[in-house]
């Protein structure tokens, strides 16, 4: 009964993401079954438009601001957290988990408001700013886990080995941190590239992938949709490849300098 739930629940999961799959190469526009053909046409009547180019390439340059701008301020808070004791420690993390409950429409109605009163115009700039403060806590979050096992007498003994403070934050604490710095900076990327809600209030003239998606789906539902899904879908997963082979290529590295220590 367990393998049967776990095989329903797996097919409940995915399901969806193969029926937008299968029907991103559907040879005509009916979304229904039985299946008249398969096709790429509707990748290459995507491609053709210069909205959806556009959207594109704001997603990944927004993505990628946001996740350098997030990498930055969630290592330093780590490092603040590091050095915290156990109960400014337990506060900060409190407060920091308050952003992730709150609402999407709350965060975005409260930075539309700012945006207004301190006069900055909507654009890719505010995006990038809405979406570092949505990604950050996640940041700040998934370190809290390596951060708890961190141990601070390893600086300390840098210190007393001659090591000045430059050279022990980089020998000894990114070294250690920077496996779970890259995971988290791909999760902050992947946040920021498939976020919506907010978005739909700090853009302005410059729309994301999400947003050109939203729009198609408000004048005519057609295989182009899934098609841009499909892509969305597709860079997602190159991401999050990108982001497990160089933590793979950091452990073997790291298993081969320990191996030849030995």
């Amino acid at each position: 009964m367990l393998r049967a739930y776990l095989y329903a629940y797996l097919f409940f999961l995915f399901a969806p993401i193969a029926i937008i799959i299968l029907f991103s190469f559907h040879d005509t526009p009916a979304l229904t079954f039985p299946i008249q053909g398969l096709s790429l046409r509707w990748y290459a009547t995507l491609l053709s438009k210069t909205e959806f180019v556009a959207s594109l390439l704001n997603s990944l340059k927004v993505g990628f601001f946001a996740a350098i701008a997030t990498t930055i301020l969630g290592t330093l808070a780590a490092l603040a957290l590091i050095r915290m004791k156990q109960k400014y420690k337990t506060i900060f993390e409190w407060l920091n988990f308050v952003p992730i409950g709150l609402p999407g429409l709350f965060i975005g109605i409260a930075l539309v408001t700012l945006y207004a009163q301190i006069g900055l115009p909507r654009s890719l700039l505010t995006i990038t700013i809405a979406h570092v403060l949505c990604t950050l806590p996640f940041f700040v979050e998934t370190m809290r886990s390596r951060i708890n096992y961190f141990d601070p007498s390893l600086e300390e003994a840098a210190r007393d080995l001659g090591a000045s403070q430059f050279q022990t934050f980089r020998l000894v604490t990114i070294p250690i941190l920077a496996p779970t710095i890259v995971g988290a900076a791909i999760l902050a990327f992947a946040l920021s590239f498939d976020e919506f809600i907010v978005t739909i209030f700090v853009s302005g003239n410059d729309t994301t992938l999400p947003l050109y998606i939203w729009s198609m789906m408000r004048r005519t539902v057609d295989p182009s949709i899934n098609a841009a899904s499909v892509i969305a879908l597709a860079l997602s997963i190159a991401v999050l490849a990108a982001g497990g082979f160089t933590l793979w290529l950091q452990r073997k590295r790291a298993v081969a300098a320990r191996d030849m220590n030995e």
